[in-house]
């Protein structure tokens, strides 16, 4: 049988498609069938030409694809995510984005990859995902379901109208914690929390961790810090039905939603399913994180004395620490 993987692509992005050609071209010269979706294919024909590509199916059957490689920014690896997680199939990204958090692999290194694709030199790495569950109300009341998704990010309950804050009540483990009123409420993953809880102010956890983090936004409360919880635990967020026009607004990685009315509840917990991501890099987390922040390492002193061995500045005075 032909060895295959998917190649998936931020199409509206000219470096991105061009990256994507090269490793198909790649893959090509080693015998290596790329499967690509059948809405990539029609936007990036022409590039094709002369390749051996054909159309990604919507299921396949475990083990015909080895590996997903993705083109662009973390947001095109989170909709990469919503057709690997199902088939168990492993994701490497390449960065032609911005940050690029979920990539392993920068514009450049094309080449790189490639070898790394031909000889299998890849480790999995396995990232914690939650399940989301929306009730027309609440659980305890007999709610019914009615929306199910998952997140590889974050959850975010967010209001439904910029002029008013939602008005949530929030329990662990079936225990009430705090009913905030605020702009949204996040439930994120350790490979979430330098994504939106990060801007959020909540804090990075290393991706091998299994948490959730909770992190409300921008709450009228005096209690409204970002809190970790284990990874058993459940998150529910109810909108206040008391509240006349309360109503919101749930959305799964920024790309999967429904609308949210007052009484209903969401519940977020640790998923069935964990998100495989291949590894061609050693590099700890730490050292990632100091990359992509871009943070200097040798701090504000560290600088000041590299300034002081230097000598005078170039207007001839001394530079002060």
């Amino acid at each position: 049988m032909d060895r295959q993987v998917a190649v998936l692509t931020h199409i509206h992005r000219p470096e991105a498609v061009a990256a994507a050609c090269r490793f198909i071209t790649g893959m090509t010269e080693q015998q290596i069938v790329c499967l690509v979706p059948l809405e990539d294919l029609e936007t990036m024909g022409v590039a094709l030409a002369g390749l051996d590509v054909r159309p990604l199916p919507d299921d396949l059957p475990p083990g015909e694809v080895e590996v997903a490689v993705v083109f662009g920014g973390d947001g095109t690896i989170l909709r990469g995510a919503e057709w690997a997680m199902p088939a168990d199939v492993p994701l490497l990204g390449v960065n032609l984005g911005h940050v690029g958090f979920l990539a392993e692999a920068e514009s450049w290194e094309i080449d790189q990859v490639v070898a790394h694709v031909v000889g299998r030199g890849w480790t999995m790495e396995e990232r914690f995902v939650v399940e989301v569950v929306v009730r027309d109300r609440a659980a305890r009341d007999g709610g019914q379901e009615i929306w199910r998704s998952f997140a590889v990010n974050e959850v975010s309950v967010e209001k439904a109208d910029r002029e008013r804050m939602v008005e949530v009540l929030i329990a662990v483990d079936d225990r009430p914690l705090h009913r905030w009123a605020c702009d949204g409420v996040l439930v994120a993953t350790p490979t979430g929390s330098t994504a939106y809880t990060f801007s959020a102010g909540g804090p990075v956890i290393w991706p091998e961790l299994d948490a959730l983090l909770l992190v409300p936004l921008s709450a009228h409360a005096l209690f409204a810090r970002p809190l970790v919880l284990g990874p058993k635990s459940t998150v529910t967020c109810q909108l206040i039905d008391t509240t006349p026009g309360n109503s919101g607004v749930v959305w799964c990685d920024g790309r999967r939603s429904v609308d949210l009315a007052a009484g209903m509840e969401i519940q977020v917990s640790a998923g069935s399913h964990r998100l495989r991501m291949a590894r061609i890099g050693m590099a700890p987390f730490t050292d990632r994180l100091v990359r992509k922040f871009g943070l200097r390492v040798e701090g504000w002193r560290g600088a000041a004395e590299q300034r002081n061995n230097n000598g005078p500045d170039d207007t001839g005075s001394e530079q002060q620490p």
